[in-house]
């Protein structure tokens, strides 16, 4: 026997809104209980995505908020990257020579709604301004009330609430993850349930990617993933893979598991929010890919390719 090489010191890239170097000192914490020895430091970078406040699609899409973080771990600039899976592109593979070391515990999925004057989603009247670029979000208020106004709106979450505050808007949606990880879920009104807003695939799951080739850093991070995240993002990650979805594609679902059973769920939207396909099964013998597969060629099925194909990206 021999004993695993330690690394002495750990880089760790991430965008720089609030809410990214909040997630990162969530992983530094994390680290630092397990391996006391081991110190860390922040390498922070500005990402197309964050640049951006324009359509997704003109900027490569979801990988536009990964693009620079792949960049600065493949250079060996940093050693470690940290991600929220849902800003992970999952219609292409991961950048060669990286791979996801671990999947912290999940936090909460769900959407949350603030309004300044404390009124929930059901009671907002009609021609409400609300806040909210996500073809996802869009698609499910469109069809439950179409009374209410979608306004375009980016920006990292405390950008956006001076927004709100400023009146540009009359309400917003935003991931109770997201608000919890900068502590401001003072501002929560109303928590959505997934049945009347289904969360993005990957929602509320923090990924640790490492180079492929660097063991000692790979060793020392996948102590903290986390069994059960790991098996919700793998079937959730292979559902969107196998139906190569874009940026406007309106596409929701989560995963659940336990000790002994996974569970996922899948729906596709027009971006009116007319149509919706929705799939759930349980993995039983299959493994979580496999599971991601056969919820989304149930989808498939349903005519999920023609919906996603007609959509414009």
């Amino acid at each position: 026997m021999y004993a695993m090489s330690v690394p002495e010191h750990i880089r760790i890239v991430s965008r720089d809104s609030p809410m990214a170097l909040a997630q990162v000192e969530r992983v530094r914490a994390e680290l630092a209980a397990l391996h006391p020895g081991i110190r860390t430091a922040v390498v922070p970078v500005k990402t197309t995505g964050d640049r951006w406040l324009g359509d997704l699609s003109e900027v490569d899409g979801k990988g536009a908020f990964t693009k620079e973080v792949d960049a600065a771990l493949l250079s060996g600039a940093a050693d470690l990257a940290v991600h929220c899976v849902k800003d992970v592109p999952a219609d292409r593979p991961l950048p060669a020579g990286t791979t996801f070391a671990a999947f912290l515990r999940r936090d909460d999925i769900r959407d949350a709604l603030i309004h300044p004057g404390g009124l929930g989603l059901a009671d907002l009247p009609a021609g409400t301004r609300v806040g909210t670029s996500s073809v996802r979000r869009i698609a499910q208020l469109s069809a439950a009330h179409p009374h209410l106004e979608c306004v375009p709106f980016r920006g990292n979450a405390n950008r956006r609430l001076a927004k709100l505050y400023a009146g540009e808007v009359d309400a917003l949606l935003l991931a109770v993850a997201g608000l919890e990880r900068i502590d401001r879920t003072d501002v929560i009104t109303e928590v959505l349930p997934v049945e009347t807003m289904c969360p993005p695939l990957g929602a509320g799951i923090l990924a640790l990617q490492c180079r492929e080739d660097d063991s000692a850093t790979i060793d020392v991070v996948s102590d903290l993933n986390h069994p059960e995240t790991y098996r919700e993002a793998m079937a959730e990650r292979m559902f969107l893979h196998v139906l190569q979805g874009h940026c406007n594609s309106p596409i929701a679902g989560f995963a659940t598991a336990a000790p002994d059973e996974l569970w996922l769920r899948g729906r596709v939207f027009s971006p009116d929010g007319k149509t919706v396909l929705d799939a759930r099964e349980s993995a039983g013998r299959l493994t979580p890919p496999d599971l991601g597969t056969s919820v989304a060629l149930a989808l498939l099925r349903q005519g999920a390719r023609d919906l996603i194909d007609g959509i414009d990206h």
